[in-house]
C-alpha cells in the first residue's frame, strides 16, 4: 500500500533523512520516499504492508524535527 503526504517544515536533505529514519521505524513500512520543496510543502509517499495510522505517521514526521503534516 502506497500513501502520500503533504509535510511543511523541511529544508535540506538532513530533513528528509531525519523523516525517512523516524518513518522506517513503523511497524510495516517498507519504503520511504520524499519529494523536498525547501521551505514549501513537500511530497512524503510512504509505502507499506498495510493502513497506517495517521496519527502515527505526523507523530513520526514531528518526532524528526518538528515537521508537520497538512492537507494542502
Amino acid at each position: 500500500m502506497t500513501t502520500t503526504y503533504l509535510v511543511k517544515g523541511m529544508s535540506c536533505q538532513h530533513c528528509v533523512n531525519a523523516v525517512t529514519g523516524e518513518l522506517t521505524g513503523l511497524a510495516g513500512v517498507s519504503a520511504v520516499t520524499v519529494d523536498l520543496v525547501p521551505d514549501g510543502t513537500s511530497l512524503l509517499t510512504v509505502t507499506s504492508d498495510g493502513p497506517l495510522a495517521v496519527d502515527a505517521v505526523r507523530a513520526a514526521v514531528e518526532e524528526a524535527g518538528g515537521y508537520q503534516l497538512t492537507s494542502g
